[in-house]
């Protein structure tokens, strides 16, 4: 068991980001911007068929104030890093919390977002190492006891799901600080 899952921790680490150079130097329309989306984070998909991004989701992340709107019908760099964190940010967060979330830190001047960002990817990738040694510690210690196969699945995903609660409820305190 623990090859497989660390064959399938591999493969969740090995799939892609936007980085700043995915981002053309000029603006970009909508159509375009979904398209670097779907090129950079593809391998992210749970199943084919799931949109990572939707103009609607960009129309409704600017209704909600999470998005500066576009200007001219077109999107700069800013905002698709934007985009990029909110798209990290939603799979465990609610539209609620990314808005109290960027109106109490992001959308402030003082923040450089590009700087922000490339810091995020730098320390996502430290912490996909840090994590890769701790589920190796954690593996063994549901391997080292007497359970059949299923029963150690049952655990693993128990023991991760409770790390990623953990990890949850605390970021919506943070959260919950700057309101």
């Amino acid at each position: 068991m623990q090859e497989d899952i660390q064959l399938l921790l591999e493969q969740i680490m090995e799939q892609g980001d936007i980085q700043l150079s995915d981002i053309p130097n000029i603006d970009l329309y909508m159509d375009q911007v979904i398209t670097i989306f779907e090129n950079a984070l593809g391998t992210s998909k749970r199943y084919p068929e799931d949109k990572l991004l939707t103009k609607t989701m960009i129309n409704n992340y600017t209704k909600d104030k999470i998005l500066m709107p576009a200007i001219n019908k077109k999107y700069t760099s800013e905002h698709i890093l934007i985009m990029a964190l909110i798209y990290h940010l939603k799979q465990t967060l609610s539209i609620s919390d990314i808005k109290s979330l960027f109106q109490g830190t992001l959308h402030h001047e003082e923040v450089n977002v590009q700087e922000v960002y490339q810091e995020f990817l730098v320390l996502k990738q430290h912490q996909s190492m840090l994590f890769a040694q701790h589920l190796q510690e954690a593996e063994h210690g549901v391997s080292d006891r007497d359970h059949n196969q299923k029963e150690k699945t049952l655990l693993t995903v128990l023991t991760l799901i409770h790390h990623a609660n953990t990890y949850k409820r605390l970021a919506e305190k943070m959260i919950d600080q700057l309101k």
